[in-house]
């Protein structure tokens, strides 16, 4: 197996603490430090982490205590702080999108092949029980020859919770970059590689209203596009229908629908690790829908399997939310809005491997596993 990780948070957000409820349960993962710029978050969280000390981001990046840094920071900061780790000779794990362009992207993966480290990138969802079972019905043929995909995201916009959600409207942000990476991962991990794009995108409202927190009722200037969508056209010859919206309401169909020859699947939300998968094969249209027992995945997983997936990887063996498969999946998205800039077809110019599939392994296993 891998060596165990020391990790050290850069970034004390609001997505700190989906990762600070896993990461104290994780096999061969042990949170040391964290840093933000404003060191009293960074002292809040580690008030209420035993053994954890709060750091300034110069003072983790120089620990040597900390041999990997999860990488929390605003989107705009993943390429900057990736470097500075990288440089430090540290791995890197980072929330979603692996940089804000591909650009910047693979500067960051060049660095650490040069120094020889790892790069990991959310989401790490698509390892749950969910996107497994899916992958592994279609893997062993329950649906056939997969034809087509449909995945849909629509929410009226991240200002309605979040209280400080300037981000979400400027570049490197939108329907696409931030959630479109859960999307696009799955489709990825269900049907392989994407070879070229077509894409559509418009916007609704020049600013958005904040509906929470110190800064209710203050406007924020939206300067990107809110609403995307696109065909991906698989390296297998599958297509998939991909709508990304910051401006419509809701939903009633379900997030992802995978069509094959013999039989069609429901995908739950890629948001989550977990939800029930569903399967209407071509003899049973009358019948409906039957439910697919889970047979693959993380159980009970959360955010931050993916480092102890890292940690668990021999040398030489490629851990599963790999820095690769982060740069295909961010060259997807942006060759996505290239296209609707220009409105015709692009190619999309890198390619990776489809993940390995995670076996139906629980936490207890994971810990038998790493100790053995």
């Amino acid at each position: 197996m891998g060596e165990p990780l020391n990790i050290g948070i850069i970034g004390c957000g609001a997505i700190v603490a989906q990762y600070l409820k896993t990461l104290p349960h994780l096999p061969s993962v042990t949170l040391r430090a964290v840093a933000d710029l404003d060191l009293a978050r960074a002292e809040a969280v580690a008030a209420e982490q035993e053994g954890v000390r709060a750091l300034t981001v110069d003072e983790l990046l120089a620990d040597p205590e900390v041999d990997t840094v999860l990488n929390l920071t605003i989107p705009a900061a993943h390429a900057e702080i990736a470097l500075r780790a990288i440089a430090a000779g540290k791995n890197v794990y980072g929330e979603k999108p692996l940089a804000m362009t591909t650009d910047e992207a693979r500067t960051v993966l060049d660095a650490a092949e040069k120094a020889g480290v790892r790069v990991g990138c959310a989401p790490d969802t698509v390892l749950g029980t969910g996107i497994q079972t899916a992958r592994h019905a279609i893997d062993t043929g329950m649906i056939g020859r997969p034809i087509s995909a449909s995945a849909t995201m629509v929410t009226p916009g991240h200002e309605r919770w979040h209280p400080n959600p300037d981000f979400y409207y400027v570049p490197g942000g939108g329907p696409l970059l931030d959630m479109g990476p859960y999307y696009v991962s799955a489709l990825v991990t269900l049907l392989g590689p994407v070879s070229s794009v077509i894409g559509a995108a418009s916007h609704t409202r020049a600013e958005r209203t904040i509906g929470s927190g110190p800064r209710e009722g203050e406007t924020v200037p939206v300067t990107i596009d809110t609403h995307v969508t696109g065909v991906l056209v698989h390296e297998s010859g599958a297509l998939s229908t991909l709508i990304m919206s910051f401006d419509a309401v809701q939903t009633r169909s379900s997030n992802i629908e995978i069509h094959g020859e013999l039989a069609s699947l429901t995908v739950p939300d890629p948001n989550y690790f977990e939800g029930e998968v569903s399967i209407c094969a071509l003899g049973n249209r009358e019948v409906g829908w039957d439910a697919v027992p889970s047979s693959a995945g993380y159980i009970d997983a959360g955010r931050g399997y993916g480092l102890a997936d890292m940690a668990l990887a021999s040398p030489g063996e490629e851990h599963r939310a790999n820095g690769t498969l982060a740069f295909h999946v961010l060259d997807v998205m942006e060759s996505l809005l290239r296209s609707a800039e220009q409105g015709a077809s692009v190619p999309v110019r890198s390619t990776a491997a489809r993940p390995r599939p995670v076996p139906l392994t629980s936490l207890t296993e994971l810990l038998e596993d790493a100790t053995s």
